[in-house]
């Protein structure tokens, strides 16, 4: 089922379907820039960013590239590791206010799951598990490291 407003790439078919990652169409269309984030931690409260540091910025026909790149990660099913991100990304439009965050990310490699909040994520998508040790998302794993590098 595809929640209305929000980017698919398809499925993926094995013994049991699970949908791609679904990434909001808005934040899609909006970013102008992705920071990319060494996550250090979870929020001290509901809805306040992930801490940690930001490791570097990916802007221009980047930024779309990237966001359509996770809306074609393959979803997985739910492993239990305690949730423990390492790596995230804050998409900002035009306007680049840090208090106007269109889509922050968080994802975790251990139990398969991407968090996700920001004024163009609805709360249908707020959690969602991804194939980690898929070629997708091993290459975005790979740019992460790059860009912080």
């Amino acid at each position: 089922m595809q929640t209305p407003g929000v980017q698919t790439h398809g499925m993926r078919t094995s013994l049991m379907q699970f949908p791609v990652v679904q990434v909001p169409a808005e934040a899609v269309a909006a970013a102008v820039l992705i920071e990319v984030v060494r996550i250090s931690g979870l929020p001290a409260e509901p809805g306040a960013s992930y801490p940690g540091s930001t490791v570097g910025h990916w802007v221009g026909d980047v930024v779309g590239d990237i966001l359509t790149r996770i809306g074609e990660l393959p979803g997985s099913e739910q492993h239990r590791c305690g949730f423990s991100p390492g790596w995230g990304i804050r998409a900002y439009d035009d306007s680049l206010d840090a208090d106007r965050v269109l889509l922050e990310a968080a994802f975790c490699f251990s139990c398969h799951e991407v968090r996700m909040q920001g004024t163009a994520v609805p709360p249908a998508l707020t959690t969602q598990f991804f194939d980690t040790g898929a070629p997708e998302s091993q290459a975005l794993l790979a740019r992460f490291r790059t860009v912080a590098s």
